[in-house]
């Protein structure tokens, strides 16, 4: 029985598959950003990591066997400070920082719309935003046909919709009830 892997005249097709990948990924990357994109990037870290703690507490952290809406908000949120510290004391020497590009953009663009929908859900229910979230995000950011925009945000915001208020009875506002 022979080796599929390698091809008749002895080479290693797979092998040389996986150096191509490797070199079209390499020739794709943004370049490199260095020590400074790695502080920057741990002290934004650090600010959304502290306003975060700071809001959950505000919540009330309740106890282990009676937590209260902030707790879990708050314990994430000091997981966040502790591996941004960890990030600005180690980060100068680690080189996989990127330079921001045109397409970093997109993760800013994405960070809006999911403020806008925390903002829209209080006033005009879960339905909207939830949809709206998803198109933003599939058509616009990720270049999905309007088909499967369409299909996928619906399907999204159903599941969504009957984990949260039928399987977590969590209340939501919303503006269709079943």
């Amino acid at each position: 029985m022979s080796d599929l892997r390698h091809h008749p005249e002895g080479h290693d097709v797979l092998a040389e598959i996986k150096a191509e990948v490797a070199h079209e990924l390499e020739d794709e990357r943004p370049p490199a950003g260095g020590p400074g994109y790695q502080t920057v990037g741990a002290l934004v870290g650090l600010a959304i990591g502290v306003g975060a703690a700071v809001m959950a507490y505000g919540y009330g952290l309740g106890s282990l066997h009676q937590p209260g809406p902030g707790l879990w908000p708050f314990v994430v949120s000091v997981v966040i400070v502790v591996l941004s510290a960890l990030l600005l004391v180690v980060g100068r020497g680690l080189d996989d920082s990127e330079k921001f590009t045109r397409s970093s953009v997109l993760a800013g663009i994405g960070a809006i719309t999911f403020v806008a929908f925390g903002l829209l859900m209080p006033l005009i229910g879960f339905e909207i935003p939830a949809v709206l979230l998803c198109v933003v995000w599939l058509r616009f950011l990720g270049g999905e046909s309007w088909r499967n925009t369409v299909v996928i945000s619906l399907l999204t915001t159903a599941v969504f919709y009957f984990l949260f208020l039928y399987g977590l009875r969590i209340p939501l506002p919303h503006l269709i009830a079943l």
